[in-house]
């Protein structure tokens, strides 16, 4: 158990340690340092993280939903899994803390901060740790180089949307999570408001619609996309009827499903997309997001399948606003609907700083 605990919001802090996980940065948590109210630990969380206020400058948050991420882990309690990670955004803007997503970049830094916490031991020159993401129950297993008994951050991996190179860290899908299938409609494709779509979950619910639909190309800029009052309007009333035929309810207060925008690639790669999360316009992909369009465009009558440059394999490019995300996507498309083999993508993260968190 940790030697620091929360006693009270003037005086105690809690122990917390900053990691960028792929594309995104969030504070991780032990789940033994956090109230086990749920009510209580999102309260702290939003005190700690500085919302609601649109600069979170008084928290530790950055101000952006990237940036405003919580990774609670424990010691797993089921047979053959090493630890559990409860993902929790943080609203930036409203007093609003969820648990209705995974995030598959904050998940690249699982693994290190397990071992750095003494909940995993280091296996030798690389560590394996097989982790439940608590939000779907979905299990993946993380591969990443401890020599010397430590996780090693430095390498020479590089992720686009990261400036320079880390350690790579590999994070293979066990189960995409998706309790509802892989297509929760029961369709491949559906029509919301005109506009035809693939609603498609693969670890994340995604709302995948070809840019042209919605009158735009797919290669503009993120300022580009959020100065668009018109073209925010449409997304945000498609994804609120595609959340309810998803299977989610009303969506309306919620950060899924996201709006994935596609294109054909502009870049060597294997499609293009623009990503809503869900106003605010992703500057990269989150990697679920990543892995769940992947799998939408592979299945014909998609959409989206008719814009991507398939090659064949399992690997395919997701370019996005910062470059290309690389994943690996195989399905079993002889039962219906198809049902996901293995997912796989390569990330990296990196320990900021380790000590403790005041909050307001």
């Amino acid at each position: 158990m940790s030697d620091i605990r929360y006693s009270d919001p003037w005086h105690g802090g809690i122990r917390a340690m900053q990691m960028r996980g792929g594309t995104s940065k969030g504070l991780y948590f032990l789940a033994e340092d956090l109230p086990a109210d749920p009510a209580e630990r999102d309260d702290l969380l939003l005190r700690v993280m500085g919302s609601p206020d649109p600069r979170q400058i008084d928290g530790t948050g950055g101000a952006h939903p990237l940036t405003s991420k919580v990774a609670v882990v424990s010691r797993s309690e089921v047979t053959g899994i090493d630890v559990d990670y409860l993902f929790l955004q943080v609203m930036v803007d409203k007093p609003v803390v969820t648990d209705k997503q995974n995030c598959g970049n904050i998940l690249a830094g699982i693994g290190p901060f397990a071992v750095e916490r003494g909940l995993v031991a280091a296996q030798g020159e690389q560590t394996r740790v097989r982790i439940r993401m608590v939000n779907t129950d979905g299990i993946v297993t993380a591969t990443f180089p401890t020599p010397g008994g430590l996780p090693r951050y430095d390498g020479d991996t590089a992720i686009d949307g990261v400036p320079g190179t880390a350690a790579g860290i590999v994070l293979d899908f066990e189960d995409s999570g998706a309790a509802a299938g892989v297509f929760p409609t029961g369709n491949l494709t559906d029509v919301f408001g005109g506009v035809e779509v693939t609603c498609v979950d693969n670890g994340m619910p995604v709302v995948v619609v070809a840019a042209a639909s919605l009158g735009v190309t797919g290669y503009e800029t993120v300022a580009e996309l959020e100065g668009d009052e018109e073209l925010n309007k449409r997304v945000q009333e498609l994804r609120l009827e595609a959340g309810k035929a998803m299977g989610l309810g009303d969506v309306s207060a919620t950060t899924v499903p996201k709006i994935s925008l596609v294109a054909p690639p502009a870049h060597g790669g294997t499609i293009s997309t623009r990503t809503f999360i869900p106003v605010r316009v992703h500057e990269s992909i989150g990697v679920l997001g990543a892995v769940s369009v992947a799998t939408a465009i592979v299945q014909p009558g998609a959409v989206g399948h008719d814009l991507a440059v398939l090659g064949g394999g399992p690997r395919l490019s997701v370019e996005h606003p910062g470059g290309a995300l690389e994943v690996e996507v195989e399905l079993d498309t002889s039962v219906s609907p198809p049902a996901v083999v293995r997912s796989g993508v390569v990330r990296t993260a990196r320990k900021l700083f380790d000590g403790v968190a005041f909050p307001r």
